[in-house]
């Protein structure tokens, strides 16, 4: 080849490839095609043998048979590895062990100590409690213990997330100190509250675990419960496991029990040292520990028998998902069976049987006890009865309550009953001494109207015979309250005793039956139970209780369970103003000094202004002289003066007339620190003989009936009674002169007005 070839070689080239580019191009692409292909259909045949092997190797083998197993697999083969199941989320997050050198660095440590009580023993347990742990540690690193009452505090501020470090460095230890009740009490709801925001979604898996650790201490009987499985500190060890998850696994201390009947104080000293010593390791840094009981595992306080069944689930569906697979061809693809995924989302624990409504308040209960010590009769499984202290001074002729001055009431005609004992309030001025069950919702037995209304009628009467042979008694009032006398006997059901009336399911079928009797009804609510008020049947006088005029007072005062309290409260107000039209409304306000009194007149104005009730009746607060009321803070120093009662009575209906409505003063009762205040638009008229206009707050009670039962609309004004006596006019005491007012030891009481 010459040199002139060799030059003309590149032109010769670039023509052949404008010439069959065409051609060259397809060809190639079409190898590179074919290529691709034979890879691809290899390493699918590949998966193929490597699923048909493992189905293999999962089958069972005779015991005579002897597997070979292939040699080792060099480090940089490719492994296979065998189809993921798909996913199933079982409400559970894998916890991963705990390095003790990876917690943060605790400089502080505060121990707060939340406990709960019904008669003041758990309290006197936690403040020793206190002293022992102060006593335990003293250096600086550990602070003093704060006390938190649970049926005080909003669980929203400690145990949804932990508080706020007051100082840099410093972490809360929680300890939490619990008595064991067979009842339904605030420790319900408390248990209530941690599961709900273990399964709620929206909150963090471990929404406590910036707590620097946590203890339980709980406080049962072995005489009624010998062993835990029987109940001994059942409600400690719930709280510990819900703790236990609400942390992340953080127990500080195993689990204290101690036997009230038995050696309680030691086995709390005993506890009180390994929980002070455990918070001095951390103030040092030495974190929980790994590995050790009551560090914290996650597999601890009854977890183990959870994981078990999550592994039987487990298993057992992966078995009946490998059984379906086998009835199809194996080399279909997972795309290819057009069936759903199968996706879990419930809960970890297969379904269980809910368990059958209990006796609100069982014999064998203490609350039943307490009730009957305090003179109750228990009707049924959640009602109760009882004899008022009014109702035994009128059959002895030494005064009457304020109903009879106010509205016509006889006191010895009248039963004080409720058909639940139940209620959603934990009123620090409470007189029934905080031992009824509490509640939002109704979960227990539910007993039928009439069988209620039998056994109120049957436990006021034994009780009214009880008084037959008390000295004093007079014998026509004695006649008539047991209906001797014609036309006597009950006339009149307060539905106020304790508890929360509406809260019962039948409330409207116990009103029917009472009415059907001609028994007139006074309810009274708490205002946290909307929908019920909104489909109560009529009353003689509707009572709405109005304990505070704000929201942090009504928190304060009422210590409401329900998270929604004020919205619930303002709904109530205005269902009763749309009820005032056909039957009578009463705000009934309780004044407690110190927490409801000093400058709120304006903000029950506001609240009068909104629902518009016929009257208001404004009472001093009755201090029963409990532990359960000086655990709230209350003394007979928050008890108003009758003077007091009645310059806030003044101040309250200067701010209703400055607002332009018309309420004045129509009545008093000075021997129950009450006043009235009615609407005088609607209850201030001339008497229907004609003379001056008065008031006319008494009811015309077969009137009410007659309006009742002739079945057409009607209102409060439809059965409005005589004039108001004039005895019971502001500024005349508002005793019935027809009785002799005693001091306590009977002596004939002079009141000089």
């Amino acid at each position: 080849m010459d040199y002139r070839t060799i030059v003309d070689l590149p032109g010769e080239l670039l023509y052949l490839w404008h010439a069959h580019r065409t051609e060259v191009v397809l060809t190639g692409g079409i190898l590179v095609a074919i290529v691709r292909l034979a890879l691809y259909w290899r390493s699918r045949k590949t998966a193929q043998l490597a699923r048909h092997a493992l189905s293999l190797e999962t089958k069972q083998v005779p015991e005579n048979v002897t597997l070979l197993k292939p040699p080792e697999a060099s480090s940089t083969k490719r492994k296979v590895s065998p189809p993921s199941a798909p996913k199933r989320v079982t409400g559970r997050r894998k916890t991963r062990p705990q390095d003790a050198h990876s917690e943060a660095v605790v400089g502080k440590v505060q121990p707060v100590i939340f406990y709960y009580t019904l008669g003041g023993t758990t309290k006197s347990y936690a403040e020793k409690l206190a002293s022992a742990l102060k006593q335990t540690d003293s250096s600086s690193s550990v602070l003093d213990p704060q006390l938190r009452d649970l049926a005080q505090i909003d669980y929203d501020d400690y145990f949804i997330s932990a508080p706020k470090d007051v100082e840099p460095r410093t972490s809360f230890f929680y300890i939490i100190v619990l008595p064991t009740y067979n009842i339904d009490t605030e420790l319900s709801n408390f248990l209530s509250h941690l599961e709900e925001t273990h399964h709620d979604f929206r909150i963090d898996t471990a929404p406590l675990s910036a707590l620097a650790g946590y203890s339980v201490f709980g406080f049962g009987d072995q005489q009624e419960w010998p062993t835990e499985q029987e109940g001994f500190c059942s409600q400690a060890v719930e709280v510990d496991k819900w703790m236990a998850r609400l942390t992340g696994g953080r127990r500080a201390f195993p689990l204290g029990m101690g036997d009230v009947s038995g050696n309680v104080e030691l086995r709390l000293a005993e506890w009180a040292r390994g929980v002070g010593a455990i918070m001095g390791d951390l103030a040092n840094g030495q974190g929980l520990g790994e590995g050790v009981l009551g560090s914290g595992g996650a597999a601890e306080s009854a977890d183990e028998a959870d994981e078990v069944d999550d592994m039987n689930v487990v298993a057992s569906a992966k078995a009946s998902r490998k059984t379906r697979l086998t009835k199809r061809s194996t080399g279909d693809d997972l795309e290819d069976l057009k069936a759903p995924i199968p996706f879990d989302f419930t809960t970890s624990k297969s379904p269980s049987i809910a368990p059958p409504p209990r006796a609100m308040v069982p014999p064998t209960s203490p609350t039943y006890s307490s009730l009957t010590k305090q003179g109750y009769t228990i009707v049924g499984t959640h009602s109760g009865v009882k004899i008022c202290r009014w109702t035994k001074s009128a059959l002895r002729g030494r005064g009457s309550c304020y109903k009879y001055s106010f509205y016509g009431i006889a006191s010895h005609l009248c039963m004080e009953a409720t058909p639940s004992l139940s209620c959603s309030n934990k009123c620090v001025f409470c007189w029934r001494h905080g031992t009824n069950p509490v509640g939002t919702t109704w979960r227990w037995e539910v007993d039928p109207p009439d069988l209620v209304f039998a056994g109120m009628k049957e436990g006021h009467y034994k009780k009214i015979k009880m008084m037959k042979g008390v000295p004093g008694v007079r014998a026509e009032r004695y006649a008539e309250v047991m209906g001797t006398a014609a036309g006597q006997g009950i006339r009149h059901c307060a539905l106020s005793l304790v508890g929360e009336p509406i809260f019962y399911p039948h409330i409207n079928e116990l009103l029917a039956l009472l009415h059907k009797e001609h028994i007139s009804t006074f309810l009274v609510c708490n205002a946290q139970h909307p929908d019920q008020l909104a489909a109560l049947a009529p009353v003689t006088q509707l009572y709405v209780s109005i304990d505070a005029s704000n929201k942090d007072s009504l928190r304060r005062i009422d210590r409401p369970l329900h998270r929604d309290f004020w919205e619930r409260f303002q709904r109530c107000m205005d269902i009763l103003r749309s009820k005032r039209f056909t039957q009578r409304t009463v705000f009934r306000l309780t004044l407690v000094k110190g927490f409801n009194i000093e400058e709120e007149a304006e903000g029950y104005a506001d609240l009068v202004q909104r629902a518009l009730p016929g009257f208001v009746e404004v009472k001093g607060v009755t201090y029963c002289g409990t532990s359960t009321a000086a655990g709230a803070g209350l003394s007979m120093q928050n008890v108003p003066f009758y003077e007091e009662v009645t310059a806030f009575v003044l101040s309250l209906e200067a701010a209703l007339q400055r607002r332009g409505l018309d309420y004045g003063i129509a009545a008093e009762h000075a021997h129950s620190c009450c006043i009235l205040l009615a609407d005088r638009t609607r209850f201030f008229r001339p008497a229907k003989d004609g003379g001056p206009e008065r008031w006319h707050t008494l009811i015309d009670y077969p009137a009410f009936f007659r309006c009742l039962e002739g079945g057409e609309t009607f209102g409060p004004e439809d059965y409005i009674g005589p004039p108001t006596a004039e005895w019971a006019s502001f500024g005349n005491g508002g005793f019935d002169p027809r009785d002799e007012r005693v001091d306590r030891k009977g002596r004939v009481k002079v009141v000089e007005r």
